[in-house]
């Protein structure tokens, strides 16, 4: 059987390594001027950045960070957490984003389970640490983080302080070539039962996924996100999924960048007014908190454009956010993804429709970005057709997509069964290869024998003016199976009953959209809706509080 063709390199051809260095190299060139900020506690420019993270390079050797080894990072978003996203992978060791709002056991369990050699801890979770120290098997040191004028008291060993360790090291580091299919970082994903499972990405499938991104997120008059004049503030914390891989991203292509630290909604309006930010992501809740703010009545949104991913985008939020003048998208991945999958992809008729009337387009989940393959499987595994009615679940290939759960090859069998990782979404793509996510597996409403959407109903709820956020979820029922139950957040001043919002469903049975027995009988109006860790809708949580 014939081969294709290789042929032999030049002796010394260089076999260039995809290495997160390389993604360092072009925005310091571009505009080393340039400025990262701090919140608006601190600014530096690009050329600055090179040398804070060979200082950092430099000060980690010092340590005893030797490459294989796995460094720790506990830190609100600041620019602290963009240097050790490059100057930790970049010397060979694993980086560490932990997810610092699991519980005190879940981190003991994370952290040995990664098998952390040192630890780079805020100083507002050493209380935290202090209280576990004894239970963290394998780390060896703390590098202790500040805001404040002297570092606060802790019983931890700590190596010393970030900036005067940086200040003590040299400023020039260099950093060696290895395999690209080396591990870069790792992470926890909690899922509804066990132990949070972690992934993994090489230096490969992060460079591979920032050049994605930066083609799917720039090239297109319509998806203006990341452009050279952008001004980028994440509103998605660094521990998850390296900030969905944007910080890689922007500092790429060397555009202005904005570290909010700690997430708290006015602070976060202020940031957009006064840095003019462009382009941020985030999950629906907190572009709800934010929504909630007074400052933001007075703020011009105009040009700030907004990736919402993690939960769905409903139609009720992103009509919200068009009566500001937010621009938002819809961006899919997961944790296991690295993440980005797909985004929504405008086409030029739909920016000649005011932007209230786009809503359609944006809160569906989109076209898979560059070098991403997406299909829809029935549960033995075959493709249903792409005709925007057949559901199934959503499978995807990538160059990017973590390889199996670290320590849990069982686990990591199951989701890539068939040479597709299962994303666990159920979904349908429409014939011109739109993606529209109907809802997890585990939260399909099973009624009657029917399968009803919950993120279906929880759209059509947040289109009533009075509402703000609504989760529906199953819970058991004699007769039909499962029933909807609907937990839903009013706006400020807003007032409405179970029964408006019954009325206010009626139509869309009436249009045909739902059935009638897809309307819930209990309707509890509440302050908050429970969320995971990272923002999400907690539908496991509300199942287990109700039943």
């Amino acid at each position: 059987m014939a081969q294709p063709r290789l042929l032999p390199p030049a002796e010394n051809a260089y076999p260039y390594p995809l290495l997160i260095k390389r993604l360092l190299m072009s925005g310091p060139r571009y505009n080393p001027d340039q400025t990262i900020h701090y919140a608006n506690r601190s600014h530096y420019t690009y050329s600055t950045l090179v040398e804070r993270i060979h200082r950092l390079a430099n000060a980690l050797t010092r340590a005893g960070v030797q490459p294989g080894d796995t460094v720790a990072v506990m830190d609100w978003d600041t620019p602290r957490y963009l240097e050790c996203f490059f100057a930790v992978p970049m010397l060979g060791a694993v980086l560490h984003t932990v997810n610092v709002r699991l519980s005190p056991e879940q981190i003991v369990y994370t952290m040995n389970h990664a098998e952390d050699d040192l630890v780079l801890v805020h100083d507002d979770f050493l209380p935290l640490l202090a209280g576990v120290k004894d239970e963290i098997r394998t780390v060896k040191g703390y590098i202790q983080l500040t805001d404040n004028d002297r570092p606060a008291d802790t019983s931890l060993p700590v190596l010393g302080e970030y900036e005067a360790l940086l200040a003590q090291a040299g400023t020039e580091f260099d950093f060696p070539d290895f395999d690209e299919n080396s591990v870069a970082t790792t992470f926890y994903t909690t899922g509804t039962t066990g132990n949070p499972k972690g992934v993994y990405f090489s230096h490969r499938q992060l460079v591979l996924h920032t050049l994605s991104m930066t083609g799917a997120l720039a090239a297109y008059d319509e998806m203006p996100l990341l452009r050279s004049s952008s001004v980028y503030m994440p509103v998605t914390p660094m521990f998850h999924v390296h900030a969905w891989g944007v910080p890689y991203a922007a500092t790429l292509l060397g555009i202005k960048q904005v570290y909010p630290g700690r997430y708290e909604p006015e602070r976060l309006v202020e940031l957009i007014k006064t840095h003019k930010v462009t382009f941020s992501h985030c999950v629906p809740t907190i572009m709800q908190m934010m929504m909630a703010t007074e400052s933001i009545k007075t703020t011009d949104l105009s040009n700030w454009h907004v990736l919402i991913g993690g939960s769905a985008l409903t139609k009720g939020l992103c009509e919200a956010g068009a009566k500001l003048g937010i621009r938002l998208y819809t961006g899919y991945g997961m944790s296991e993804t690295c993440p980005l999958l797909s985004t929504t992809h405008l086409q030029p008729e739909d920016l000649e429709r005011p932007l209230e009337q786009q809503t359609d387009q944006r809160v569906k989940t989109g076209i898979a970005v560059p070098m991403v393959e997406l299909d829809i499987v029935d549960p033995n595994g075959r493709p249903v057709p792409h005709d925007g009615e057949a559901k199934g679940e959503v499978v995807v290939r990538a160059p990017w997509l973590t390889q199996s759960y670290f320590k849990e090859p069982e686990k990591g069998e199951e989701l890539w069964q068939g040479g597709w990782l299962h994303t666990g979404d159920v979904g349908s793509m429409e014939p011109n290869h739109t993606l529209v996510i109907k809802d997890r597996i585990k939260d399909v409403i099973k009624t009657g024998g029917e399968w009803l959407s919950s993120l279906d109903l929880e759209n059509l709820i947040s289109q009533h003016p009075a509402v703000a956020a609504a989760a529906v979820v199953g819970i058991p029922d004699e007769k039909w199976g499962e029933r909807p139950y609907a937990l839903v957040v009013l706006k400020p001043d807003a007032d409405a009953s179970p029964e408006d919002i019954q009325a206010h469903l009626q139509q869309y049975v009436a249009r045909g959209d739902i059935n009638k027995w897809a309307i819930p009988e209990q309707i509890r109006f509440v302050d908050d809706i429970p969320k995971t860790s990272v923002g999400k809708i907690n539908k496991k949580l509300i199942r287990d509080q109700l039943n």
